[in-house]
This record gives structure tokens, C-alpha cells and sequence, in this order.
């Protein structure tokens, strides 16, 4: 039985290199609709205390149609997401590889899936530190087949993270960006120098554009103090359009028509037109976050059907932006730059289409672009959507620390802030 274990160890701690440093990514092509949030929150990140009773709930479906034998296990990863230089023993209680036993054959719906489902941890295994934390979904006990992995946060709250959303006083960006004003007790922690230190702050969930590696500009006793003004400014963007796809008998005001005589239905979303010149009008959004739900049956999970869903983004002059891709961003596409979520221009019709196959829910998205030959840069809704300072964005402040004698990050602080609270209208 020991030699056994010990095998299971081994195995988890030599996943593919390429698969350890990508997370939020679906490796095989029956997978979709992996979720992972907080029990009873499809809108929140996957984000527990340690030593708590806080559980996550699992979600994808395998469209292959057939029951298979799935297992997970947790790696233990650095604030980079790069893994930690630690055996499974050092941080996880129980087995590091479990199988996923709950799972049903959809109903009613005509397209055929299996959905799996989970809450984790579950007391087989439970994570033993704080940090970043990737979830890796596998076939047959057999690592070499990951089916898609997926971010999970956990948080051991000992240090008090305090921040501000506010416009910035640079004319240039003044009336385009926000800057996260912040600032971090640090009185529960040994910290020598800020080097021990990162801080990670994401915008609307969105990893692909997040601030890293900056360092605080004044500390004073034990309080760290960081230059909002040069390091933690983001382009402020619009608020997000949404399509909602909760039924596909009825049209919502976003869907243009439904072709019910092909299994999976088609579904075309209106064309969405170039915001960046028109006004700014609030509205209350979803940044990003989709939501999986049906007017048209009991459970959503099992019972909702799948449609390939056409989107449509139309460029002023219908002409294409020269050396530029256009990315749909979103739950839904995993926030990433990628193959997922680049569009492909149509000539013939001067826009830019992309199709996906999705479950019955809400969607919330937005539109950006990113130059072709600057692959560092990162990817920016000025030309789609416009960025106007006074829209709504949710901002997460992650704080890490590292002991001399830890070989890992720990998160020891997060704080989540929301750019229109206290102003009026909110």
C-alpha cells in the first residue's frame, strides 16, 4: 500500500512543464464549461481560507457523451505560477491523487454530455499551506492525459491589504485610466526586506493583464506603501456587453436568431458595434463573469442545452485594424489571449466573427485588441470599446510572502475593491 502511494506522488510531481505553467487551460477537446468558485457563487474567484470549511464547486462537461474515469490532485505553485519547489507530502493531507466520482448523463437536453461535478477540497485532500494552487484534472489516474487544469487561491490572512481605486493625475491618462491606490499592514510578519514581497493586482478576474513585480515605495514601521501613480495603473475600459442565452426558445435582446434545425442549435448574437467613440453611459455589468443558468428546466447543470453561438464585431468603416488581432474576452474564454478567443476577420462583410460552443447562461464580455508584432504588450479595448475612467471595475489585490527558510510564496493578504464604491449612483 505504501509502495502504491508513493507511486501516486511521483506521478503528480512530474506533469508535463508546458502543462504546469499554463493555467485556466483545457487540454482536451470534449472538455467545456470547466468552472471552479466559491460554494454557491458562480461569480467570485476560487478563493478559500486555510484551515477552514470553505469549499469550491467543480463543474465541467465532457461531450463525448459517455462516463469516464476522471481524477484531480492540487499543485503547489509560486506567486509567477510557476511550481513550488515542494513534495506533495509538504503540502496536502491525505492523497494527492482522488478520483471524481459524481457525475450524471444530461437530460432533456439534445445535445449528449456528462457533467462532473465536485466540491473541493474534500477531507481526502486538503492543501496544509497558503498560495497559489493549480487544480489538474486527468484522465484514468494517468497524468500524461490532463484533461484541463484550472487557478485556485488559498489565503492565510495575516497581513491587512487596503486599497482605493481612484483617477490618476497624469493629463494624459486622466481621463482614460484608474490607478489602484494601496497599501499593506504587515505587523503580523518577520519581513527584513520587501524583497520577501510581491503583490499581484487583477483587474476583472483578468490574469492575462495583471500588475506584478512592483515594490513599495515607502515603508514605514510596518506598514508598505506602493506609487500608485506609476505602478498600478489600468486602462479603464467600458462597462462589459453581455449576451443572455438562458433560453433558446424565447430571443433576448441580444440574440439576432436561433437555427433549431441543426443539433447543436445556432445561435447568432446581434453585431456589436465599435464603442470607442461614443459616450459613456454606466450600467451595472457582470465584468466578465458567466453565469450558467436555464429558464427551461429544473437544473442547469445537467438539463441545459449547448448551441455554437456566433459573435459578431463590427469595426467603424467596417475596414480591419491594420497589425492588430482582435480578442472576445470573458469567462467564457477563459480571460486569455489565444486561439480560444481570437476572432478572424470576414472580408466580404468587413467584420470580425467568431463561434464557440456554449452552454444555456449569461455571458458578460468585451472586446479588445493586441498588436501582432509586440507579443509582450498587453491587450487594450481602446479601439473597441473606448476607455473612460469612470467605468465600473473590480479590482483584487493579492499580497505574497516569503520566509528565508520557505521554498514557496505564501498568499498572506487579498482585497477586493470596486472602482464605483462610494460614488454616487452605486
Amino acid at each position: 500500500m505504501r509502495n502504491s502511494f508513493l507511486l501516486l506522488l511521483v506521478l503528480t510531481g512530474f506533469l508535463p512543464v508546458a502543462a504546469q505553467r499554463q493555467p485556466d487551460r483545457v487540454y482536451m477537446p470534449d472538455i467545456r464549461t470547466p468552472k471552479l468558485f466559491q460554494q454557491n457563487n458562480q461569480q467570485s474567484l476560487p478563493l478559500i481560507s486555510l484551515n477552514s470549511a470553505d469549499q469550491l464547486e467543480l463543474h465541467f462537461d465532457d461531450m463525448s457523451g459517455y462516463p469516464k474515469n476522471y481524477y484531480y490532485t492540487f499543485v503547489l505553485c509560486n506567486a509567477d505560477w510557476t511550481p513550488a519547489d515542494l513534495s506533495a507530502f509538504d503540502y496536502i493531507k491525505g492523497f494527492p491523487q482522488n478520483r471524481l466520482s459524481q457525475y450524471r448523463v444530461s437530460t432533456i437536453a439534445a445535445t449528449r454530455y456528462v457533467h462532473y461535478q465536485a466540491l473541493l477540497p474534500d477531507r481526502n485532500c486538503i492543501p496544509t499551506k497558503s498560495g497559489n494552487y493549480l487544480l489538474k484534472v486527468y484522465l484514468d489516474a494517468d497524468t500524461s492525459k490532463l484533461a484541463f487544469t484550472k487557478r485556485m487561491l488559498v489565503v492565510d490572512s495575516r497581513a491587512s491589504v487596503g486599497a482605493q481605486v481612484q483617477q490618476p493625475f497624469d493629463n494624459e491618462i486622466l481621463r482614460t485610466h484608474q490607478k489602484v491606490q494601496l497599501a499593506v499592514n504587515t505587523q503580523q510578519l518577520n519581513i527584513l526586506s520587501p524583497q520577501q514581497t510581491k503583490i499581484v493586482i487583477l483587474q476583472n478576474n483578468r490574469w492575462d493583464d495583471a500588475v506584478r513585480n512592483i515594490q513599495p515605495t515607502f515603508i514605514r514601521g510596518k506598514m508598505m506603501e506602493y506609487n500608485a501613480e506609476q505602478d498600478c495603473i489600468f486602462p479603464a475600459g467600458k462597462e462589459y456587453r453581455w449576451a443572455d442565452l438562458q433560453s433558446f426558445r424565447f430571443l433576448s435582446d441580444r440574440m439576432d436568431k436561433v437555427d433549431k434545425s441543426k443539433t447543436p442549435n445556432e445561435v447568432f448574437i446581434k453585431p456589436d458595434l465599435e464603442r470607442n467613440n461614443l459616450h459613456y453611459l454606466f450600467f451595472r455589468d457582470r465584468n466578465g463573469w458567466d453565469e450558467i443558468n436555464t429558464t427551461e428546466s429544473l437544473n442547469p447543470w445537467w438539463q441545459s442545452e449547448y448551441a455554437n453561438v456566433h459573435f459578431t464585431f463590427a469595426p467603424a468603416n467596417n475596414q480591419p485594424f491594420a497589425g492588430k488581432s482582435v480578442y472576445i474576452l470573458g469567462e467564457f474564454t477563459g480571460n486569455q489571449i489565444g486561439d480560444t478567443s481570437r476572432m478572424q476577420y470576414d472580408a466580404a462583410n468587413g467584420v470580425y466573427t467568431k463561434t464557440l460552443l456554449l452552454k444555456q447562461g449569461y455571458y458578460s464580455y468585451t472586446y479588445v485588441t493586441k498588436d501582432n508584432k509586440r507579443p509582450g504588450e498587453k491587450a487594450d479595448p481602446a479601439l473597441t470599446e473606448g476607455n473612460y475612467w469612470e467605468t465600473e471595475n473590480e479590482y483584487t489585490v493579492l499580497f505574497y510572502y516569503r520566509s528565508f527558510s520557505s521554498r514557496h510564496d505564501e498568499l498572506v493578504g487579498i482585497t477586493t475593491v470596486n472602482s464605483r464604491m462610494g460614488r454616487p449612483g452605486f
